[in-house]
Order: C-alpha cells, then structure tokens, then sequence
C-alpha cells in the first residue's frame, strides 16, 4: 500500500511538471515578437553610417497604405508563388526590394504592447505611428529613393481599401476607377509572371488575374482574393497540442508505474506468505 502511495505521488509530480512546461512554451510563443528583437536587430554600428541629423527628403508615400498592400502580398499571393517554388524577377513592382519602406519595416520591432523600437537606433515609442514619424524624421536618408518604388501606388489593383475597410460600409462603385484599377492589375500580372516563362509562371499569371483582378467589376460577380490566403497557425492549438501530447505520457506512465507497483506488491506479499508458512512448527 505504500509503495502505491508512492507512486501515485510521483505520477502527480510528473503531471505538475508536464503543466509547468506546457504553461511556460506559451508564455515564450506569445512573446516571439520580442526574441525576434535578438535574432533580427542590426547594430547600428556595424555596416553603415547613420545620419542621426536626418534630411529634407520630402516623400510622398502613404506608409499606412503601403504597409497593408505588403500584407495583402504576403497573405494572398506569396503562399502560392512558395507553393509553385517560383522566383520574382526583380522587375515586378510587388519584388520586396522594390519596397521603399522595405528596409525600415525589418528595423520595426513591436517588443511589448506599449513599446515598439527602431532598429537604427534602439529608440522605444509608446505607439507605431509614432515610430514611423521617427523613422521619417531621423532615418530618411536610408531610403533607397533611385531605385525603389511606393508600394501604395498598387494599392488599387491590390484591393488595399477592401482590406483596411473590411468592417465599414462599402463605397458606391466608380466603373472609370475600376477599370484602371483592372488595368492595373493585369499590367501587374504580365510583369510579374509572364506566361512565357514556363508552366508555374503561366499557372501564377492565372491565378493573379482570378485572385486580385477579376473582382475589379461594378457588377460584383467576383469577389476579391477568391483563392483564399495563407493558413495561419493558432498559438493556443500549438498549447493543446502539445499538452494532450505530455497528458497521454502521463498517462501510460502512470499505468506502468501502477501495474509495477502492483506486481511488486504480490511478490511482496508471496515472500510474506511463504515466509510465514516456514515459521509454523512442524
């Protein structure tokens, strides 16, 4: 019976311990925004000047704009040029180098939910949009103005309104805004996946047309990205995961455990018995 005791004790420790565990890779999954600080920070030392004077560049670029199409890029598009494992020629407008703000987005790091810090300089603000007026006021002059692009100016093709307003009500349809905003589109299409390229470029050229081009119609047949986005992983599916998976070794270890418990008490008690049986006289 003690020795059951014991057991059980320890398999209540083990199951304590498997929580603990459980409860701490949570904890770090949630604050990966701020490990990414370590392994993304540039030194501002190393590899560069910085004019901490900042410049008189005056550039007209919606960053809130040019922000959202990158993220329509990423969600909507990327996920199936990875899948084709089809490279962007430089030439498309939608290249990441092509990005002006590209550079200045890597050197954003969000390290809590008040703070957000500048990569150049390691300054901390309350605010994102506060960082950028920094980024705009003291690091200008690292922008790549000769041979980047505004990513807002496709916004248009890219349906940036449809996703920054997704919960607001619709807008009447402008057919003549429409259709530059198909043409647009299409010339997009042509530039970054010319169907004489081969099989995954023609398949890529498809697909842009029917994900991103197609709903630019006043009849509203269409609808924008069609084809879906890239699936996101939940932090807390990663948890329960992980913690049915240390439950379930719990488990079997507690009936191994109970049944060598088990086997040794009867052995015990056979030992007992037959000892007994030898001290009676004969």
């Amino acid at each position: 019976m003690k020795m059951w005791v014991w057991h059980h004790r320890l398999v209540l420790f083990c199951i304590v311990c498997g929580l603990c565990f459980s409860l701490q890779f949570t904890m770090v999954s949630s604050t990966s925004s701020a490990a990414h600080t370590d392994h993304g920070h540039v030194d501002s030392n190393a590899g560069r000047t910085l004019n901490q004077e900042g410049s008189n560049h005056q550039i007209h670029c919606s960053r809130e704009r040019s922000r959202a199409a990158w993220k329509i890029i990423q969600e909507y598009l990327m996920p199936f040029v990875e899948k084709e494992k089809y490279h962007i020629s430089k030439r498309c407008w939608l290249h990441p180098d092509n990005d002006i703000y590209r550079d200045q987005e890597q050197h954003k790091f969000h390290i809590d939910i008040n703070e957000w810090q500048c990569g150049y300089c390691k300054k901390s603000f309350y605010e994102e949009k506060h960082l950028d007026q920094h980024f705009d006021n003291r690091h200008s002059n690292l922008l790549n103005l000769s041979e980047s692009h505004c990513l807002a100016d496709v916004c248009g093709a890219l349906h940036c309104d449809h996703e920054m307003n997704s919960g607001s009500k619709k807008s009447k349809c402008n057919p003549a805004a429409a259709a530059r905003n198909k043409h647009l589109c299409e010339t997009l299409a042509d530039s970054c996946f010319p169907v004489n390229e081969g099989p995954g470029a023609s398949r890529l050229h498809e697909f842009f047309l029917h994900q991103f081009c197609d709903a630019h119609s006043c009849t509203g047949s269409s609808k924008p990205f069609s084809r879906g986005r890239r699936k996101k992983t939940s932090v807390f599916y990663i948890f329960v995961s992980i913690l049915l998976v240390i439950l379930l070794l719990l488990y079997y270890l507690y009936i191994y455990l109970y049944q060598r418990g088990m086997k040794g008490e009867t052995q015990m008690l056979k030992r007992i018995s037959q000892t007994s049986r030898k001290k009676k006289p004969s």
